[in-house]
């Protein structure tokens, strides 16, 4: 009887996902993905590959992640992202996550000269009303504070 050669079981020394609770008060947040490395754009470097919203709460988040993780681990040096969170307080009769989301990109592109490289829409829009709700000095900073 030929004896068979067995496999050999090998256990990888870093995490392959983290999960973590935020405390997230309402399900309709936006959320920012950072890579561990710095990411050129055209007026400068920035760890933020994408920025997008949900009105699913923080299951979304986990999705989107996987659905870009290929794309983001993909670019050069990357070997790890995470997500942060940013919410801002409800507003009767607005969509304060979408203006959030929009106002961040907007930001985003005039202070990087692009969008981040996985958002595929807002790259020509133009501001409308979204700087009615949000100082446009904050989101600079929030944005500076997670590159």
């Amino acid at each position: 009887m030929v004896k068979k050669r067995r496999l050999t079981v090998s256990l990888k020394r870093g995490e392959a996902m983290r999960v973590t609770r935020v405390s997230v008060g309402e399900e309709k947040v936006v959320y920012v993905l950072l890579a561990d490395k710095k990411i050129c754009y055209t007026k400068g470097k920035s760890r933020i590959v994408y920025i997008g919203t949900t009105s699913k709460g923080v299951i979304r988040i986990a999705r989107s992640a996987a659905v870009r993780a290929e794309d983001i681990l993909r670019l050069r040096g990357v070997r790890e992202f995470h997500a942060r969170v940013v919410t801002c307080k409800p507003r009767q009769s607005v969509k304060t996550w979408q203006k959030l989301e929009q106002a961040l990109l907007i930001t985003f592109r005039e202070l990087y000269g692009e969008t981040p490289i996985c958002n595929t829409h807002w790259k020509r829009k133009k501001a409308t009303d979204h700087f009615d709700y949000f100082r446009k000095r904050r989101l600079e900073n929030v944005l500076e504070e997670l590159s």
